[in-house]
C-alpha cells in the first residue's frame, strides 16, 4: 500500500471530511421508503386497485437549503489535480441532487423531475431489451419449497453467510421498507422486511447481491483515504447494482425469473415518463403482463415511491454493461473499492498512483468462481443490446 503525504494533499482532505461530515448520514432510501405501506396496500386491495395510495414518509432531520449552500460553499480551487478537481466538482453536484430529491419527496412531480436528474430513465433500447427478456418461456417451475422462512430464519442464514467475510454489521428488522432486504451505508447495517417469507432461493440470492457487493463496497470505501469512497461518485448506483445482479450470476442463483423481475423494473420505471399513475403502472404490470397482484404491487410501489423514482431501471443497463466488462478480460478488483462508477475507474486508478486510495480490503466471494450454468441467462446477457 502506497502511504499518502497527508500534508500534500491538505486541502483535499479538508474538502473531502467537510463533505463526508456533511452527507454521510443522508441516505435517499432511508426518507423514501414509506411509513404505511402495509395500510396503503390494504387499502388499494380493497378499493379492486383504483384508490392511488397515499403515502407517508420520515420528516427531514436537516435543513436542505442550509445543507445544499455547505454543499456548495466547498474551495474546489485548491485541488491542484485537474482530475480530480473535476471528480469533487461532478460529486458535489450529485449530492446537491440528491438534497433537492430528499426535500421532494412525497411532492409528486418535482420529486420525479429532481430523481430524472440524478438516476435519468429508461431509453428505448433499454425498454426493447426487457421485451425482449420477457418473450422467453418461462423455465420449468423448480420444485416447491417445503417451507417458507421467517425474517429470523433469514437473519440465521445472513449470519451463517457473512462468516466468510471479515467485516462486522448489524441486522435489523422493519415494516417500513418496499425491498425484502436493504443495506444502509452509514449505519453498516442490513435491514430485512419484518413480514417477509423468504426462500431458500431468495436468501442466496439477497445474500450474494446484498452482502456479496453492498456490504463489500460499504466497508471498502469506509477504508479509504478520501470518504467519497464511501459517500459514493457520481451515477454510482448503475455499476453498483449491476456488480449486485452480476454477483447472482456468478453464484449460479441469477434466473430467467430474476431477470425477468428486473424487465418488470423497466417497464415501470418507462410508465413514470408517459404519466401513468400508481393504479396506471399497477393495471399494466397485473393486467396486461399478468404478474400476480402482490409482485404488481411491489414494483409498482418501488417505482411510483416519492412522486416516481427512476432508478430501478439500472439494475439490467448495470448489469449488461458489468457482464461485458468481465467477458472483455478485466478484473473487477477495483470497482469494489467503494461506491464507484465504472467510467471512473481511470481516475481511480490515478488516485491509487497517488496514494489517494488503495486496493479494496474486502472482495465479493462469488467473483472467485463462476458457478452459473444456466445456458438460457448467458444467451440474453450476450444478446442484450
Amino acid at each position: 500500500m502506497i502511504s499518502v503525504d497527508t500534508q500534500q494533499y491538505e486541502a483535499l482532505f479538508k474538502i473531502d471530511r467537510e463533505i463526508d461530515r456533511l452527507v454521510k448520514d443522508i441516505e435517499l432510501l432511508n426518507y423514501l421508503n414509506p411509513l404505511n405501506i402495509e395500510q396503503e396496500k390494504k387499502r388499494f386491495f380493497a378499493s379492486k386497485y383504483s384508490l392511488e395510495p397515499e403515502f407517508h414518509y420520515r420528516k427531514l432531520k436537516f435543513n436542505p437549503f442550509k445543507l445544499q449552500r455547505q454543499i456548495f460553499n466547498q474551495r474546489l480551487e485548491r485541488i491542484e489535480d485537474d482530475d480530480v478537481r473535476k471528480l469533487y466538482q461532478d460529486i458535489i453536484y450529485e449530492y446537491a441532487g440528491l438534497v433537492q430529491c430528499i426535500e421532494s419527496i412525497g411532492k409528486g412531480r418535482p420529486f420525479y423531475f429532481n430523481s430524472l436528474k440524478v438516476f435519468g430513465t429508461p431509453k428505448e433500447r433499454d425498454v426493447q431489451n426487457a421485451r425482449f427478456i420477457l418473450h422467453f418461456q418461462d423455465e420449468e417451475d423448480e420444485p416447491e419449497e417445503e417451507k417458507l422462512l421467517d425474517v429470523d430464519a433469514a437473519i440465521d442464514y445472513f449470519e451463517h453467510f457473512s462468516q466468510r467475510y471479515s467485516f462486522n454489521f448489524s441486522i435489523q428488522k422493519s415494516t417500513n421498507i418496499s425491498a425484502a432486504a436493504m443495506v444502509l451505508n452509514s449505519a453498516e447495517a442490513l435491514v430485512l422486511k419484518k413480514n417477509h417469507k423468504y426462500s431458500q432461493h431468495q436468501l442466496k440470492v439477497l445474500a450474494n447481491h446484498e452482502i456479496g457487493v453492498h456490504l463489500v463496497t460499504t466497508f471498502n470505501g469506509k477504508s479509504q483515504p478520501l470518504q467519497i469512497f464511501s459517500n459514493g461518485f457520481v451515477r454510482n448506483t448503475e455499476t453498483q447494482e449491476g456488480l449486485a445482479v452480476f454477483s447472482e450470476y456468478m453464484s449460479g442463483c441469477l434466473n430467467l425469473k430474476r431477470l425477468k423481475e428486473l424487465s418488470y423494473r423497466v417497464i415501470a420505471a418507462d410508465s413514470l415518463i408517459k404519466g401513468y399513475s400508481f393504479s396506471d403502472t399497477f393495471d399494466l404490470l397485473f393486467s396486461q403482463y399478468k404478474l400476480d397482484r402482490d409482485e404488481a404491487w411491489q414494483i409498482t410501489l418501488r417505482v411510483h415511491r416519492g412522486g416516481g423514482f427512476t432508478k430501478d431501471y439500472m439494475y439490467l443497463t448495470g448489469l449488461k454493461k458489468i457482464y461485458n466488462f468481465y467477458q472483455e478480460g478485466n478484473d473487477l478488483g477495483d470497482l469494489l473499492t467503494g461506491k464507484v462508477h465504472l467510467t471512473a475507474l481511470p481516475v481511480i486508478k490515478k488516485l491509487q498512483g497517488l496514494g489517494l486510495a488503495h486496493k479494496n480490503q474486502h472482495y465479493t466471494d462469488s467473483y472467485h468462481t463462476n458457478l452459473n450454468t444456466n445456458k438460457t441467462v448467458d444467451f440474453i446477457l450476450h444478446n442484450l443490446k
